[in-house]
This record gives C-alpha cells, sequence and structure tokens, in this order.
C-alpha cells in the first residue's frame, strides 16, 4: 500500500507532444479529404503523409519569432513537407485545429476519468455489502439523531457517484464535437465534407453551427461537471474526516507503517489525504466558475478564453483524476470500527428509541402534541440524570398507562431501524 500517485496517462493527454501529434493527424486527414474531393493532387498526399512531421523543439524556436503557436507549426511541417506543403491547412483556420484537438483530449481525459469513477463505484459497492446491517448512530446537526448502518451510508455515496459519472458521461458526450468550418464557421473557403471526414475519423460529432470556435457552453458543462463531482468527494472525504474524530473515531484513514502523523507529537493519525481531497475540490470548483467566464466571448471570437484554458482544462482534468485514484485508495483501505459505532450509538442511553415511544402514543390515540410532551420529558430526564431512557419511560404513569409492557419490550429493540435496509439495498443496486 504505497500512497503514491503517478500520472502517465493523464499526464500524456496534456503533453506537447500529445496536442502538435493530432494536430498533425487532423492536416493530414483534411489532406486526404481534398485529395478524394480533388481538389489536391493524389501524388502530393502521398508526400505529405509520407514526410509530415514536426520537432517541438523547433517549433518553440519558430515560435519565439511568430508569436503564433499554430503558424509556427505550419512552418517546422513545412521544412519536412517541402513545396507540397502548400496543400496542408487548405481552407482552414487555427482554431479549427486547435478546438478540434482540445476536444479530443478533453473527450480521451473524460473518458479516463470515467474509468476511476467506475473503480471507486466498485470498492465503495464493496465496502457497503459488507457493512449492510453494521449498526451505528445517524447524526443531523452533528447530534445523534436515529440508527442507521453504516453500509447504508456506503450505498448513499454509491448512488451519488453513479449520479456524477452519468452526469460527466453527459458532458463528455457534450464536448466530444469539433469544428473544421473556417475563419466564421461558413466554409467559404472549404468544402463541408472535409469536415465530417476528418471528425469521423477523430470519433469525433460535427458543430451543427460555429463561429471561428466552438463554443464555450460545451467547455463550461464539462468542467462544472467536474466541479460537482469533486463537491462530492468533498462531501464524502469530509464525512471520513468526521468520523475518525477521536471522540468519535468510527473509522480511520489507512496509516502506514513508517508513516508520521506531527513533526511534534509522535501519536497523531490524521486523514491528511481525505484533507487533501477537500482542498482540492476547492480549486475545481473556482475552475468551474472561470470556465463559465468564458463563455461570453465578442462576436464570433476573441481570445481572451484561450490562455485560461491553457490552464484550468489540463489543471481540472488532472485534478479530479489524482483526487479520485486517492479517495479510492482511502476508501479501499478504510478502518472501520463498529465497536466504536455501538459505544456511540449507546451513548445517549438509548434516547434513540424516542420516536417509537412518540408513534406508539399516537397509535393508542394520544394527540401528537401530548405524545411529544410526554416523550420529550423522559428523554429530559435521560439526558440530565444519565439514566437509561427505557427506565425513564417506564417510570411516567402517563406513558405506561396507555402502551402496555409487552408492546414497550418490542419498542427498545435496534431491529425495527434495519428493516428496510434489505428494500433500500435492492432498490439502488
Amino acid at each position: 500500500m504505497i500512497e503514491r500517485y503517478t500520472l502517465p496517462r493523464m499526464g500524456s493527454v496534456w503533453s506537447e507532444e500529445n496536442k502538435l501529434r493530432t494536430w498533425l493527424k487532423i492536416e493530414v486527414l483534411a489532406c486526404e479529404a481534398l485529395a478524394e474531393l480533388g481538389e489536391i493532387p493524389a501524388e502530393a498526399l502521398e508526400v505529405i503523409k509520407q514526410k509530415a512531421d514536426f520537432d517541438p523543439k523547433r517549433v518553440l524556436e519558430i515560435e519565439q519569432t511568430t508569436h503564433h503557436d499554430v503558424i509556427a507549426f505550419l512552418t517546422n511541417v513545412a521544412e519536412y513537407v517541402g513545396p507540397e506543403s502548400r496543400y496542408i491547412h487548405e481552407g482552414m483556420t487555427s482554431s479549427d485545429l486547435l478546438d478540434t484537438t482540445l476536444a479530443c483530449q478533453l473527450k480521451e481525459a473524460g473518458e479516463l476519468i470515467l474509468e476511476r469513477c467506475e473503480g471507486l463505484k466498485r470498492v465503495i459497492k464493496e465496502r457497503a455489502l459488507k457493512h449492510k446491517k453494521t449498526i451505528m448512530i445517524g447524526r443531523t446537526h452533528g447530534v445523534h439523531a436515529e440508527p442507521i448502518t453504516f453500509g447504508l451510508k456506503m450505498l448513499l455515496w454509491y448512488d451519488e457517484m453513479s449520479r456524477r459519472e452519468a452526469a460527466f458521461r453527459r458532458a463528455v458526450e457534450t464536448i466530444s464535437y469539433g469544428k473544421i468550418s473556417g475563419a466564421v464557421g461558413t466554409y467559404a473557403h472549404l468544402d463541408r465534407r472535409v469536415e465530417a471526414y476528418v471528425l469521423g475519423k477523430l470519433g469525433l460529432g460535427v458543430a451543427p453551427v460555429s463561429t471561428q470556435i466552438l463554443q464555450r457552453d460545451r467547455h463550461a458543462e464539462y468542467v462544472a461537471a467536474l466541479a460537482v463531482l469533486a463537491a462530492s468527494l468533498d462531501k464524502m472525504a469530509t464525512e471520513i474526516r468526521n468520523l475518525q474524530r477521536t471522540d468519535v473515531l468510527e473509522v480511520e484513514e489507512f496509516f502506514q507503517e513508517g508513516q508520521k502523523g506531527s513533526s511534534a507529537m509522535p501519536h497523531k493519525r490524521n486523514p491528511i489525504i481525505c484533507e487533501r481531497v477537500c482542498g482540492l475540490a476547492r480549486l475545481v470548483r473556482a475552475n468551474a466558475l472561470v470556465a463559465m467566464e468564458n463563455v461570453a466571448l465578442w462576436h464570433e471570437r476573441d481570445i481572451s478564453h484561450s490562455s485560461v484554458e491553457r490552464v484550468i482544462l489540463p489543471d481540472t482534468t488532472i485534478t479530479v483524476d489524482y483526487m479520485l485514484e486517492r479517495f479510492t485508495w482511502v476508501v479501499e483501505n478504510l478502518i472501520v470500527y463498529p465497536e466504536n459505532m455501538m459505544k456511540n450509538l449507546e451513548k445517549t442511553n438509548g434516547i434513540v428509541f424516542s420516536q417509537k415511544v412518540l408513534l406508539e402514543l399516537t397509535k393508542a390515540g394520544v394527540t401528537r402534541e401530548d405524545a411529544y410532551k410526554w416523550v420529550q420529558a423522559a428523554a429530559m430526564n435521560t439526558w440530565k440524570t444519565g439514566e437509561p431512557f427505557e427506565d425513564s419511560v417506564r417510570a411516567a404513569k402517563e406513558i405506561t398507562s396507555r402502551i402496555e409492557p409487552r408492546k414497550l419490550d418490542e419498542i427498545f429493540t435496534l431491529d425495527s431501524f434495519l428493516k428496510e435496509v434489505d428494500a433500500i439495498f435492492d432498490r439502488v443496486l
């Protein structure tokens, strides 16, 4: 169990080599389409396919002069291809290359994140089934409410992750569109069939209408879906952190041999990965706001979005990928303390049965107002004296005169709290 994250696949999606390689692929595919349409000679296409290449260092060197990344790239490709390079990029604009490549990258990154979602769901499901009947106290406002099971808590996470996975899958579909429609989206210098050919080969849909760019609501939806996913991870990690508090200690993030929790206090075992997940969720949420700011651009385009996207899109996908991998590790290796769960449940001396007494009184014909007053008085006595709630109830004549002893015996058992657990699991799974 090594607490270490490596990024071979997600990192490669955003590498300069991958970006430029995709640019080249798009340019060559466009030439293939143009050759089929008789727009460029077949001989020129063969030369382009054989010779087209680039050197990332040389592209960067040229860009120092041009201050334009696509022109620098095309200049370098032309150095490899020779005279036939005049057919490359014919009728296209830079954003045809940039936005279509970005769609490829976001689709690929999204597919990797969806794999992570499936992995997290799998380990949550295993935990949910294992602890289906592991009883614990439920809390509202941070205060003991009524018993639940740890398995139900995990099942809730599984259901939430299913929604987040489905929402992000839709966002991946939304982003999986390209455009090769020219300077303002009118195909003025390029046959629409070129776009259809290229995007078909790339596995992308054709944007029904575009300007010089793909519209940024697509990207905003993608990042927003990641932000909600990150918020769900934040919620789950926060729950673990609360349940690991020393005065609760119902679960604990795995603490590895040789790990240190504090430079000053050797006893410390801290939920550092969960805290990391919570912190990173803040970054992802902030990026979602920036992605939404990118939707409103001037006329057919400006480039105020461009510099931002070069930061937030790689950063957000890499961050969420990391959060999912780390939190999956946490859940898979989570230490669960059922005995502490039961101890905590019993700390309040049975007042968790208060609603059961209340409902039994109303069934016996007592008004809800009177029943509530009598049960609350018994509960307050238990809070004050530490006397078992069952004793407080049995000492209240107004209650015992209306609920027969056999019914009282049935009330003070935990089984009824679990009677629908199986049905809830069946409904979700």
